[in-house]
């Protein structure tokens, strides 16, 4: 099967993520590898209206680890 319908927005920083989501309402999902949401979206289990693609901005793709923690960035 083939997705339904649905825009495609690449965001460059996570300001833009935020109003990019903001603006698109609640339907809108964050595309950050794709594994498993696009082929739920080929069996259309999901149906978002649009992606907003986060795979460019920068910082997002590492482990840090301090006193506070481990942090696991959205592209790990």
């Amino acid at each position: 099967m083939k997705p339904a319908a649905f825009t495609y927005h690449r965001a460059y920083d996570v300001h833009e993520t935020i109003a990019l989501l903001r603006e698109l309402g609640p339907d809108a999902k964050i595309l950050a590898g794709g594994q498993s949401l696009v082929a739920m979206m080929n069996f259309r289990l999901a149906r978002p209206s649009a992606l907003v693609d986060i795979t460019r901005i920068a910082g997002l793709d590492n482990l840090d680890h301090d006193a506070n923690g481990l942090r696991i960035g959205a592209l790990t």
